[in-house]
């Protein structure tokens, strides 16, 4: 990464391919096969949701102030590069399963922006808390399969 004058340089640790991880699952899918467990499956199927939440190599996302996607690296579709882009990431984690953010500082709403451009169009933060529709469809199967999980192992420890 080419160092920014004055700022000084700025390393990020290499990441492992997704590619590591999809074989892990492939290999841990031959065991379920191998052993024909249900059990075993139900655990891949967990550490799948789980890597999903917080593990998976992907980008922000978020929208900047002019609309284009921010493309700062992160780890797992739960979180933004910086507090400001948590802070939209989990107002559209929380509008996705229908609600309002309940964290939301609503002191913000009514103080006018200081690093705001003027003479520029800037998008909303409404609009740009948006979740991608890549990350709200694999948010959506990994929460529906930590259910899935979670009720079938109630039910298994309830029946015996």
């Amino acid at each position: 990464m080419v160092a920014t004058p004055g700022k000084g340089s700025r390393r990020r640790p290499r990441r492992e391919s997704a590619l590591v991880w999809w074989a892990v699952f492939a290999l841990w899918a031959v065991a379920v096969v191998w052993f024909w467990s249900w059990r075993l499956a139900l655990l891949g199927l967990l550490l799948w949701c789980l890597y999903q939440f917080l593990l998976v190599p992907t980008l922000c996302r978020i929208m900047t102030r002019r609309g284009a996607a921010c493309m700062e690296p992160v780890r797992g579709r739960l979180f933004a590069c910086r507090t400001e882009h948590q802070r939209l990431k989990n107002a559209a984690l929380w509008r996705l399963v229908g609600l309002k953010d309940p964290f939301r500082d609503r002191s913000d709403a009514t103080r006018p922006d200081p690093n705001r451009e003027t003479g520029q169009v800037v998008v909303s933060p409404e609009i740009r808390g948006r979740l991608d529709p890549r990350d709200r469809l694999l948010i959506a199967l990994a929460a529906a399969g930590t259910l899935a999980v979670t009720i079938v192992m109630i039910y298994s420890y309830a029946v015996g």
